[in-house]
């Protein structure tokens, strides 16, 4: 997709972004679609359907970056965040999976069921919005535009220690490729395949998930859309007489190609790379879009599908006349989400994404990270509303210690003689 300006290549970018995510809102509200409410769903009922689903997006998404990668369609060496990074940063990969799992617990939802919410009319959710925005933008500054980060000042000097400087790129493909003298490319194609099909074989295992049109759809369905924004960020370009240019390529030679900074983007380099749906990082920059006084050049993939997925969202309450105003029914709901919220912000900017972006879109480029990322939240949400389970039951009785070795002997990550409550 080549177009004869910058400026009609990124409204092309950001519309399409837009547009696929107006669709994403639509259908997460529709089906239900909750990474969280999965959790809670296999924790508190031993109904994985919801959790079936997610995974389907997942590898919906990863055979799609396979075939497009064979045909040279997409190219995610370099993405935003960085996925295939060569810096394998384990350390940050747990801790914010971990926190983000637990956040999304305390505040009802993800990331992504965040926006949904607030599509519908949730006062609640628009706050934990606001949260999250606050602390993303100051540990990532995504515009470039502070001394330093919050990241770089509290977290990387510790974290950094937490870190292994790989000599390849940290998706499976590059790693057991270079382990056999394998090409990436070739090993990706036989690892897609073998995660692909064991993947499936778990979905559709289930004789309840295969009955469940909704989650079947959900999960293609976002697999897909996911896979689409891949696509559409990596093959946009610029048609110029030197040949066709990346949109991140051009913004580097500006000053050769253009006569003057306007409609410039802020810090292009990195805002127009390959990159799909993932929401914290992205909240932090409608921070700064709303900051900058709306100024065009704040506008970015992550601000785009922010606003995308609310409407989306929006779209279907009005149709389905499902919109409702809701609002904290105590003040421990509220003082629950506002922990929930600064949890996932922290969390999900040191994790590299959320539940949405590494869990579906980060494992989909087969990168390392994500899957532990993903097992981390998953860790952290199941851990918690264990927790809270027993804490309920047990009222007085359940301290938090007794409630937490409790929990991880029904993980069966503790000897059963440890159990200090009744199971439940």
């Amino acid at each position: 997709m080549s177009f004869e300006s910058f400026l009609a290549a990124q409204s092309f970018f950001l519309w399409s972004t837009f547009i696929i995510a107006v669709v994403l809102g639509v259908v997460v509200n529709k089906t239900n679609f909750c990474t969280m409410g999965a959790v809670s769903d296999l924790v508190n009922m031993g109904d994985s359907g919801r959790l079936r689903a997610w995974v389907l997006a997942a590898t919906v998404a990863l055979i799609g970056v396979v075939i497009l990668e064979v045909l040279g369609r997409v190219d995610l060496s370099s993405t935003l965040p960085p996925y295939r990074g060569s810096e394998f940063q384990w350390g940050r990969y747990i801790l914010g999976g971990f926190l983000f799992g637990i956040g999304m617990t305390f505040a009802s939802g993800c990331g992504n069921k965040t926006l949904i919410r607030i599509g519908g009319g949730n006062i609640k959710s628009l706050l934990v919005f606001a949260v999250i925005a606050v602390i993303a933008y100051y540990m990532v500054d995504p515009f470039k535009e502070l001394p330093s980060t919050w990241y770089q000042t509290y977290f990387s000097p510790w974290l950094g220690a937490a870190s292994i400087s790989l000599n390849t790129p940290q998706d499976m493909g590059s790693i057991v490729g270079n382990w056999f003298g394998v090409s990436d490319v070739t090993m990706r194609i036989i690892l897609g395949i073998v995660v692909a099909a064991i993947a499936l074989r778990y979905i559709f295992k289930s004789s309840d998930f295969r009955k469940s049109g909704d989650n079947i759809f959900a999960g293609v369905a976002i697999g897909l859309l996911v896979l689409l924004a891949w696509y559409f960020t990596s093959n946009t370009a610029v048609a110029t007489d030197d040949g066709t240019m990346k949109l991140t390529q051009f913004y580097g030679e500006w000053d050769m190609m253009m006569e003057s900074e306007e409609g410039k983007p802020k810090n292009g380099s990195t805002n127009l790379q390959a990159q799909s749906f993932t929401f914290i990082s992205p909240i932090g920059q409608v921070f700064g879009y709303v900051g900058s006084s709306l100024e065009s050049a704040f506008l970015t993939f992550g601000v785009v599908s922010v606003f995308g997925v609310i409407l989306g969202s929006l779209i279907w309450t009005l149709i389905t006349r499902s919109f409702r105003i809701e609002w904290f029914n105590s003040f421990k709901d509220f003082y629950m989400h506002m922990i929930g919220a600064v949890l996932m912000g922290f969390g999900g900017v040191l994790g590299l994404g959320c539940t949405v972006g590494q869990a579906i879109t980060g494992v989909s480029t087969l990168a390392v990270g994500s899957f532990l990322v993903f097992i981390s939240i998953v860790f952290g949400s199941a851990l918690t509303m264990k927790i809270q389970y027993y804490k309920m039951v047990y009222e007085e009785e359940a301290t938090f210690m007794k409630s937490l070795l409790s929990s991880l002997v029904d993980m069966k990550l503790l000897p059963s003689g440890m159990r200090k409550l009744d199971a439940i």
